[in-house]
Protein backbone atom coordinates (compact mmCIF):
# COMPACT_ATOMS: atom_id res chain seq x y z
CA UNK A 1 0.00 0.00 0.00
CA UNK A 2 1.51 3.27 -1.14
CA UNK A 3 2.09 6.12 1.60
CA UNK A 4 1.61 9.91 0.17
CA UNK A 5 4.74 11.99 -0.19
CA UNK A 6 4.09 15.49 0.69
CA UNK A 7 4.16 17.45 -2.72
CA UNK A 8 3.46 20.81 -3.30
CA UNK A 9 2.31 19.63 -6.98
CA UNK A 10 -0.80 17.54 -5.96
CA UNK A 11 -2.37 19.43 -3.34
CA UNK A 12 -4.50 21.24 -5.56
CA UNK A 13 -6.17 17.95 -5.92
CA UNK A 14 -7.55 18.81 -2.55
CA UNK A 15 -9.70 20.89 -3.86
CA UNK A 16 -11.07 19.61 -6.71
CA UNK A 17 -14.76 17.93 -7.07
CA UNK A 18 -15.52 14.27 -7.02
CA UNK A 19 -16.34 13.91 -10.70
CA UNK A 20 -12.99 15.49 -11.33
CA UNK A 21 -10.99 13.17 -9.35
CA UNK A 22 -13.49 10.21 -10.09
CA UNK A 23 -11.54 10.95 -13.58
CA UNK A 24 -7.74 10.40 -12.22
CA UNK A 25 -9.71 7.19 -10.06
CA UNK A 26 -10.88 5.85 -12.71
CA UNK A 27 -7.47 5.50 -14.91
CA UNK A 28 -5.32 4.79 -11.54
CA UNK A 29 -7.56 1.74 -10.98
CA UNK A 30 -8.82 0.34 -14.19
CA UNK A 31 -8.07 -0.25 -17.63
CA UNK A 32 -9.75 1.79 -20.05
CA UNK A 33 -9.51 -0.84 -23.04
CA UNK A 34 -11.18 -2.81 -20.83
CA UNK A 35 -12.63 -1.82 -17.69
CA UNK A 36 -10.88 -4.33 -15.44
CA UNK A 37 -9.65 -3.41 -12.79
CA UNK A 38 -5.34 -2.86 -13.12
CA UNK A 39 -3.39 -5.88 -10.99
CA UNK A 40 -0.68 -3.17 -10.05
CA UNK A 41 -3.01 -1.01 -8.42
CA UNK A 42 -3.57 -0.80 -4.75
CA UNK A 43 -5.83 2.13 -4.01
CA UNK A 44 -8.87 0.28 -3.87
CA UNK A 45 -7.54 -1.83 -1.45
CA UNK A 46 -6.70 0.87 1.34
CA UNK A 47 -9.35 1.74 3.58
CA UNK A 48 -9.53 5.40 2.96
CA UNK A 49 -10.87 3.73 -0.10
CA UNK A 50 -13.34 1.22 1.04
CA UNK A 51 -14.74 4.15 3.36
CA UNK A 52 -14.90 7.14 1.20
CA UNK A 53 -15.62 6.21 -2.03
CA UNK A 54 -17.03 7.65 -4.06
CA UNK A 55 -16.42 10.79 -2.17
CA UNK A 56 -13.34 10.66 -3.46
CA UNK A 57 -11.89 14.54 -1.99
CA UNK A 58 -12.28 12.61 1.66
CA UNK A 59 -9.67 10.33 0.53
CA UNK A 60 -7.04 12.84 -2.33
CA UNK A 61 -4.14 12.22 -0.26
CA UNK A 62 -4.41 8.53 -0.96
CA UNK A 63 -5.18 9.08 -4.79
CA UNK A 64 -1.61 10.83 -4.76
CA UNK A 65 -0.24 8.15 -3.04
CA UNK A 66 -1.07 6.15 -5.59
CA UNK A 67 0.07 8.73 -8.50
CA UNK A 68 3.54 8.34 -6.92
CA UNK A 69 3.87 5.02 -6.67
CA UNK A 70 2.62 4.25 -10.84
CA UNK A 71 5.50 7.08 -10.94
CA UNK A 72 8.18 4.62 -9.52
CA UNK A 73 9.12 1.26 -10.42
CA UNK A 74 8.33 -1.44 -7.74
CA UNK A 75 11.86 -1.87 -6.46
CA UNK A 76 12.59 2.37 -5.76
CA UNK A 77 8.84 2.05 -4.39
CA UNK A 78 10.34 -0.45 -1.55
CA UNK A 79 13.23 1.55 -0.91
CA UNK A 80 11.07 4.15 0.14
CA UNK A 81 9.43 2.47 2.60
CA UNK A 82 6.57 2.23 0.30
CA UNK A 83 6.40 5.75 -1.17
CA UNK A 84 6.19 6.62 -4.44
CA UNK A 85 8.41 9.68 -6.90
CA UNK A 86 7.35 13.12 -6.40
CA UNK A 87 4.90 14.41 -9.03
CA UNK A 88 7.55 16.68 -10.85
CA UNK A 89 10.05 13.32 -11.60
CA UNK A 90 6.77 11.51 -12.70
CA UNK A 91 5.81 14.16 -15.00
CA UNK A 92 9.36 14.89 -16.50
CA UNK A 93 9.32 10.75 -17.00
CA UNK A 94 6.44 10.75 -18.82
CA UNK A 95 7.48 14.10 -20.96
CA UNK A 96 10.74 12.05 -21.64
CA UNK A 97 8.82 9.26 -22.92
CA UNK A 98 6.38 11.29 -25.18
CA UNK A 99 9.57 13.25 -26.64
CA UNK A 100 8.33 16.81 -25.01
CA UNK A 101 10.94 19.72 -25.16
CA UNK A 102 10.91 21.31 -21.96
CA UNK A 103 13.41 22.16 -19.24
CA UNK A 104 13.21 21.05 -16.03
CA UNK A 105 13.63 24.32 -14.48
CA UNK A 106 9.93 25.64 -15.57
CA UNK A 107 7.09 25.39 -13.29
CA UNK A 108 5.39 22.23 -13.36
CA UNK A 109 2.34 24.19 -15.12
CA UNK A 110 4.87 24.67 -18.24
CA UNK A 111 6.04 21.36 -18.33
CA UNK A 112 2.76 20.01 -18.28
CA UNK A 113 1.18 22.77 -20.95
CA UNK A 114 4.48 21.47 -23.32
CA UNK A 115 3.28 18.36 -22.54
CA UNK A 116 -0.24 18.95 -23.75
CA UNK A 117 1.37 20.92 -27.06
CA UNK A 118 2.73 17.58 -27.91
CA UNK A 119 -0.37 15.71 -27.52
CA UNK A 120 -2.40 17.95 -29.69
CA UNK A 121 0.39 17.73 -32.03
CA UNK A 122 0.42 14.67 -32.68
CA UNK A 123 -3.05 14.30 -32.87
CA UNK A 124 -3.41 17.16 -35.19
CA UNK A 125 -0.54 15.36 -37.79
CA UNK A 126 -3.47 12.63 -37.97
CA UNK A 127 -6.21 15.12 -39.25
CA UNK A 128 -7.51 15.52 -42.40
CA UNK A 129 -7.54 19.47 -44.03
CA UNK A 130 -11.58 19.86 -43.56
CA UNK A 131 -11.00 18.74 -39.96
CA UNK A 132 -7.80 20.92 -39.34
CA UNK A 133 -10.19 24.19 -40.84
CA UNK A 134 -13.12 22.88 -38.76
CA UNK A 135 -11.08 22.93 -35.91
CA UNK A 136 -9.44 26.74 -36.69
CA UNK A 137 -13.03 27.84 -37.09
CA UNK A 138 -14.70 26.03 -33.84
CA UNK A 139 -11.40 27.20 -31.50
CA UNK A 140 -11.49 30.85 -33.41
CA UNK A 141 -7.65 30.48 -34.81
CA UNK A 142 -8.44 33.01 -37.28
CA UNK A 143 -6.40 30.91 -39.63
CA UNK A 144 -7.62 30.68 -43.64
CA UNK A 145 -5.71 27.76 -44.70
CA UNK A 146 -4.74 25.94 -41.64
CA UNK A 147 -2.31 23.25 -41.06
CA UNK A 148 -0.97 21.36 -38.38
CA UNK A 149 1.44 23.48 -37.74
CA UNK A 150 -0.23 26.62 -37.79
CA UNK A 151 -2.71 25.55 -35.56
CA UNK A 152 0.18 24.48 -32.91
CA UNK A 153 1.87 28.39 -33.16
CA UNK A 154 -1.59 29.72 -33.05
CA UNK A 155 -2.42 27.48 -29.76
CA UNK A 156 1.02 28.21 -28.39
CA UNK A 157 0.65 32.14 -28.85
CA UNK A 158 -2.76 32.18 -27.35
CA UNK A 159 -2.12 29.95 -24.43
CA UNK A 160 0.73 32.76 -23.84
CA UNK A 161 -1.90 35.43 -23.40
CA UNK A 162 -4.88 33.40 -22.10
CA UNK A 163 -5.66 31.30 -19.17
CA UNK A 164 -8.85 30.26 -20.82
CA UNK A 165 -6.89 28.85 -24.02
CA UNK A 166 -4.52 26.91 -21.37
CA UNK A 167 -8.06 25.29 -19.87
CA UNK A 168 -9.48 24.99 -23.39
CA UNK A 169 -5.82 23.02 -24.45
CA UNK A 170 -5.94 20.50 -21.60
CA UNK A 171 -9.78 20.20 -22.05
CA UNK A 172 -9.05 18.76 -26.05
CA UNK A 173 -5.88 16.94 -24.96
CA UNK A 174 -7.54 15.43 -21.95
CA UNK A 175 -10.83 14.41 -23.80
CA UNK A 176 -8.89 12.72 -26.90
CA UNK A 177 -6.83 10.81 -24.83
CA UNK A 178 -9.66 9.59 -22.58
CA UNK A 179 -12.18 8.85 -25.94
CA UNK A 180 -8.69 6.90 -27.38
CA UNK A 181 -8.34 4.62 -24.07
CA UNK A 182 -12.12 4.02 -23.99
CA UNK A 183 -13.93 6.40 -22.46
CA UNK A 184 -14.15 7.21 -18.19
CA UNK A 185 -16.95 9.95 -17.41
CA UNK A 186 -19.33 11.54 -19.78
CA UNK A 187 -18.14 14.83 -20.78
CA UNK A 188 -20.79 17.19 -19.77
CA UNK A 189 -20.22 15.99 -15.93
CA UNK A 190 -16.02 16.40 -16.03
CA UNK A 191 -15.01 19.03 -18.70
CA UNK A 192 -15.99 22.76 -18.57
CA UNK A 193 -14.31 24.60 -21.52
CA UNK A 194 -17.08 25.50 -23.26
CA UNK A 195 -15.34 26.01 -26.84
CA UNK A 196 -13.47 22.86 -26.59
CA UNK A 197 -16.65 21.04 -25.56
CA UNK A 198 -18.30 22.74 -29.01
CA UNK A 199 -14.92 21.08 -31.12
CA UNK A 200 -15.35 18.00 -29.21
CA UNK A 201 -19.35 17.37 -29.53
CA UNK A 202 -18.95 18.11 -33.65
CA UNK A 203 -17.63 16.01 -36.18
CA UNK A 204 -14.32 17.13 -35.12
CA UNK A 205 -14.60 15.20 -32.31
CA UNK A 206 -14.64 11.63 -34.09
CA UNK A 207 -11.55 12.78 -35.62
CA UNK A 208 -9.55 14.65 -33.00
CA UNK A 209 -7.74 11.18 -31.39
CA UNK A 210 -5.13 10.39 -29.52
CA UNK A 211 -4.79 6.73 -31.00
CA UNK A 212 -1.05 7.23 -31.32
CA UNK A 213 -0.40 7.14 -27.70
CA UNK A 214 -1.60 3.05 -27.88
CA UNK A 215 1.29 2.39 -30.52
CA UNK A 216 4.24 5.19 -29.06
CA UNK A 217 3.62 3.99 -25.42
CA UNK A 218 4.89 0.92 -24.16
CA UNK A 219 5.08 -0.62 -20.60
CA UNK A 220 2.29 -0.97 -18.30
CA UNK A 221 3.17 1.54 -16.09
CA UNK A 222 3.30 4.15 -19.12
CA UNK A 223 -0.38 2.99 -19.68
CA UNK A 224 -1.16 4.49 -16.54
CA UNK A 225 0.92 7.52 -16.51
CA UNK A 226 0.27 9.32 -19.47
CA UNK A 227 -3.05 9.43 -19.54
CA UNK A 228 -2.62 10.52 -15.34
CA UNK A 229 -0.18 12.84 -15.98
CA UNK A 230 -2.46 14.56 -18.54
CA UNK A 231 -5.75 14.58 -16.54
CA UNK A 232 -3.60 16.19 -13.71
CA UNK A 233 -2.67 18.82 -16.48
CA UNK A 234 -5.76 19.55 -17.49
CA UNK A 235 -7.29 19.35 -13.42
CA UNK A 236 -4.67 22.05 -12.18
CA UNK A 237 -6.07 24.69 -15.55
CA UNK A 238 -9.28 24.03 -14.21
CA UNK A 239 -8.48 25.05 -10.66
CA UNK A 240 -6.58 27.82 -12.36
CA UNK A 241 -9.31 28.97 -13.95
CA UNK A 242 -11.30 28.96 -10.81
CA UNK A 243 -9.20 31.18 -8.96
Amino acid sequence: MATYRIDPDLTFLGQCSNDDLGALVSVLTHDTKDGKKRWSESLTSTPEYTLFYPDHQKYWTAIGAELQAFGANSLATLTRLNKGVLYRELLTDVCKKLKVNFSKESSIETIELNMLLKVMEKSLAEMTEEALQQLSRDMQLNLSNPTPQLVLMALQAAIRTSGVAALELATLAAISVINTLGGIATIGALFAAQRALTVLAGPIGLTLSSAWLIADITGPAYRVTVPACIIVAYLRQKHLAQQ
